[in-house]
């Protein structure tokens, strides 16, 4: 197998698939071709239809009409099970693992018991060293970080060698270095015959990785393309089918107040392997965004519980905000002199998923916005505030009565934001901004961080996503292995400076000289 069109049976082929759930089309007359060798994108926003799509691909769910044929022949998919006998792998972009169990517990129960004989725990090894995705099998799920848990997934559907891999949001755990060698791996495969139906919102990913690209909207398929003719912005129009706003600035400040400051931090992680956080000094300004990277596990957890009073500072003199030590207060306390915080974790964390929109603008509202009374809920006041964050953040949801986990990830993460924005905090932290999150609804994130700053607060982004951190950031900084470097001007480092920097190379405030 040389080239992804040399085969004139596709691998997979859909015709004519409907979906409909109760008000809404999921899918409408979805037809789609992927060829053996073929790495092939599948776009669209959040709630454009595609993660319906894969499911009925692998057996989780059933299409009202339509057809699937395998290499030629129509098929019947009963479960994931029969998927993966088939030959088709795929790791979903939401986890389902055990949190009780090792790393190596979790892979025995997702794979056939053949599978699982023998020396697991050494291919697990294996295979994890060949894609970048480094695990321990013997630890715990419980303890480790949302990036952590995707490598589980990807690896867990790497070891079943199947025809047909589908990918959701692989590389959001990757340093630029990393995700060059996943991609040669990739290549790999497909110059071997794999399939590979790729779904990524990051369409510069597209373009480099993928000979053909179906896109999605409102549950049909509009267009298909070849990526590395098209550009980032036009792929992400045809998604939107209008005109994509990238986020704007009008100029880099640092020279701002410091309102959150860091002086010597150090923290012992409460997690079993987890990471502690050894003499972290940072200084974020009235309007600046300053962004943090680094590679999921090296402390951005522990970071935040830090920063929210999950875990207290040794000195409360260790973290000050505007001036007033708060080091030893508890999350409550932080809220009311004006720090918003956004876990990386949407449901758990950042949202409870059977509570309404409402019950959940309260959760974190509740003292800033003055949503109780004498330990009583004001209910009209909290569906307001949470009424308003829907308006102000043009988050899609038939209204805020209904449950959190009703909501595309697009949209609950612009109502998470958007309730910490609403409550004008003067300094926010933010973890995984976009994670997830399709073009418009990044764009959107992305602008209302910025606008924050403008109006005077300090904006601290931790994220993964580089080009984020570039598109936004007046300053970048990295962690690594719980170690903070100094912050430098975005105009003034590179990406491989920072790829570097992110692997614990020049942590010691030196620029890093690349060869």
């Amino acid at each position: 197998m040389t080239n992804a069109a040399s085969s004139e049976i596709p691998r997979l082929e859909l015709i004519g698939v409907n979906k409909t759930y109760p008000g809404v089309v999921a899918n409408k007359d979805v037809s789609l071709k992927v060829r053996p060798g073929e790495i092939h994108a599948l776009l669209g926003e959040n709630g454009a239809g595609k993660s319906t799509l894969v499911k009925f691909i692998y057996g989780v769910q059933k299409a009202d009409t339509g057809l699937m044929l395998w290499e030629g022949l129509e098929v019947q998919l009963a479960n994931p099970n029969a998927a993966r006998k088939l030959g088709i792998g795929m790791v979903f972009q939401h986890f389902s693992l055990f949190d009780a169990m090792t790393v190596e517990e979790n892979i025995a129960v997702g794979i056939s018991s053949e599978l699982a004989k023998g020396d697991l725990s050494g291919r697990i090894r294996k295979v994890s060293a060949q894609y970048g995705l480094p695990l321990d099998p013997g630890r715990y799920v419980h303890t480790l970080s949302v990036g952590e848990r995707q490598r589980i997934e990807v690896v867990r559907c790497l070891l079943q060698d199947p025809a047909l891999l589908i990918m959701d949001e692989p590389t959001s755990v990757l340093t630029p270095q990393e995700v060059e060698e996943l991609f040669k791996t990739l290549r790999r495969l497909s110059e071997e015959g794999v399939s590979i139906l790729y779904i990524s919102h990051k369409l510069e990913e597209i373009k480099k990785l993928c000979h053909t690209a179906t896109i999605m909207r409102m549950g049909e398929v509009v267009a298909e393309c070849t990526p590395n003719k098209e550009t980032a912005r036009s792929m992400a129009e045809i998604m939107m089918g209008d005109n994509l706003i990238s986020p704007r600035r009008a100029h880099h400040r640092t020279d701002g107040e410091v309102r959150l400051k860091l002086e010597d931090l150090s923290a012992v992680s409460n997690h079993q392997h987890g990471t502690n956080l050894t003499s972290v000094n940072l200084r974020v300004h009235a309007g600046e965004v300053l962004g943090i990277a680094g590679i999921a596990g090296n402390g951005q957890r522990e970071l935040m519980e830090v920063l929210t009073g999950e875990t207290l500072a040794d000195t409360a003199e260790a973290i000050m905000l505007d001036g007033t030590a708060i080091g030893r207060m508890d999350p409550i306390k932080r809220r009311q002199i004006g720090i918003g915080l956004v876990p990386e974790e949407r449901f758990g964390h950042g949202a409870v998923a059977g509570m309404s929109l409402w019950e959940n603008a309260l959760l974190s509202g509740a003292t800033r916005m003055k949503l109780l009374k004498k330990g009583f809920i004001k209910k009209e006041a909290s569906n307001d505030f949470a009424e308003d964050i829907v308006k102000q953040f043009r988050v899609k949801t038939p209204g805020v009565g209904h449950a959190a986990n009703s909501l595309s990830g697009g949209n609950l993460q612009k109502f998470i934001v958007g309730r910490e924005i609403v409550q004008a905090p003067g300094v926010i932290v933010v973890l995984q901004p976009t994670w997830g999150v399709d073009a418009g609804s990044a764009a959107s994130i992305r602008q209302s961080l910025i606008d924050m700053a403008t109006r005077g607060a300090a904006v601290l982004v931790v994220s993964q996503d580089l080009e984020e951190l570039f598109e936004i950031s007046d300053r970048i900084a990295v962690i690594s292995a719980g170690r903070m470097s100094d912050a430098r001007a975005t105009e003034s480092i590179t990406v491989e400076e920072i790829g570097l920097l992110m692997a614990g190379v020049g942590l010691d405030g030196n620029t890093v000289d690349v060869v």
